[in-house]
């Protein structure tokens, strides 16, 4: 493995984290989003994540994180009996995303804290490799 595959490891690690942002993003934006049906229903979403390493093959970049998909929560909905809501079922029940605020803000912290260290890993390579070629002159 060479110095310059950090870059792809730390790249595709930066991919990741932003997939787990943008949807993390998603779900707080629908947080309070109302529905008269289950199936009409906001589900929380959240990405598959899994490892790239191909231990036999240096040649290619084949190290890092993958993003396998994105899933929905299995948490069950909640329902608020508001008879006068616009969105009120015949029973007077609205029906709620699955989406706890809290836990997605935690992970929107993490995954931006993430994505800064692989930000961090990036430019600490760089400047190895640029401190690497001043030996030299």
């Amino acid at each position: 493995m060479s110095l310059f595959s950090v870059f792809d490891i730390a790249g595709t690690g930066m991919n990741a984290q932003s997939v787990r942002l943008n949807t993390t993003s998603s779900n707080l934006a629908n947080a309070n989003s109302a529905s008269s049906s289950l199936g009409e229903t906001y589900r929380a979403r959240h990405p598959v994540f899994t490892q790239m390493l191909n231990a036999f093959d240096f040649d290619s970049p084949s190290a890092g994180v993958r993003v396998l998909g994105i899933v929905e929560s299995q948490k069950p909905l909640r329902s608020e009996y508001k008879p006068g809501h616009p969105m009120a079922n015949e029973e007077g029940y609205v029906f709620m995303p699955n989406v706890n605020v809290v836990e997605e803000m935690a992970d929107m912290i993490s995954a931006s804290r993430a994505y800064q260290t692989n930000v961090e890993v990036m430019s600490t390579t760089k400047e190895m490799l640029m401190r690497t070629l001043a030996i030299g002159q």
